[in-house]
């Protein structure tokens, strides 16, 4: 496998008035593609903040990120957009669906907007939700689901566009245990079936263990100690 991402020495902080907030000091990582890697740590290291820039919904105070040696941050807006909309899934804690649109709409909008005719796209989308379990859900809207099948409304959403890496800041978080598990055996299936770079932001261990490799996030860098706890959380 060759890299397919590479964080340089990447800084980030925030301020209040004149105060300096620093979260990220000085990241260093490559992620290989079609690799599965956990980004793990305590509450407020910066984790999805990190998730966020890799996947350019923010711009670094320092620092480069490359996929396949283009820096993202060279871009202007309207191509960042693009980049976004095309090469990146993210899938976060809270779906984030359109309430006012049933499940295959909201999945397939990201493939209208990608500028794919409506036809297609609601096919696709069809398709994929076939995929992950919601063939009988297409005309639900958001509030006609459970937590879980959102969630699989997002991956399907996620990938539609069939980008190069899925980005998962806490997919779990919102959902019951056996729910978790069936979310996360959904997203490992896909990068196994799809091929893509699949980087999730968790809190548990359980899930970091299934991945390809993890790193540890504390102090604002990726942490040499990178050891997770034989008990998960």
């Amino acid at each position: 496998m060759s890299n397919l991402i590479r964080v340089v020495d990447l800084y980030k902080s925030y301020y209040d008035g004149l105060t300096e907030l620093p979260v990220l000091k000085g990241v260093d990582l490559e992620v290989e593609s079609g690799e599965i890697l956990a980004i793990v740590g305590a509450s407020g290291v910066g984790k999805s903040t990190l998730l966020h820039l890799i996947g350019g919904l923010d711009r670094p105070t320092r620092g480069q990120i490359f996929y396949e040696n283009r820096d993202i941050f060279d871009f202007n807006d309207r191509r960042l957009d693009g980049f976004r909309n095309q090469e990146i899934g993210f899938v976060f804690q809270f779906h984030h669906l359109l309430g006012e649109f049933t499940a295959v709409e909201n999945v397939a909008m990201a493939a209208w907007i990608a500028g794919e005719n409506s036809e297609a796209g609601y096919v696709r989308a069809k398709d994929l939700l076939d995929y992950v379990g919601l063939e009988g859900r297409l005309a639900h809207y958001p509030s006609q689901l459970s937590g879980g099948e959102r969630q699989r409304v997002a991956i399907a959403r996620a990938v539609i566009n069939q980008p190069q890496a899925v980005l998962a800041d806490e997919p779990t978080g919102n959902l019951d245990r056996r729910t978790s598990e069936a979310v996360i055996d959904l997203l490992w299936d896909l990068n196994k079936q799809l091929g893509q770079t699949l980087i999730v932001v968790t809190h548990n261990q359980a899930i970091a263990r299934r991945a390809d490799r993890h790193i540890i996030l504390a102090d604002g860098k990726v942490s040499d100690l990178a050891q997770i706890d034989s008990q998960s959380s």
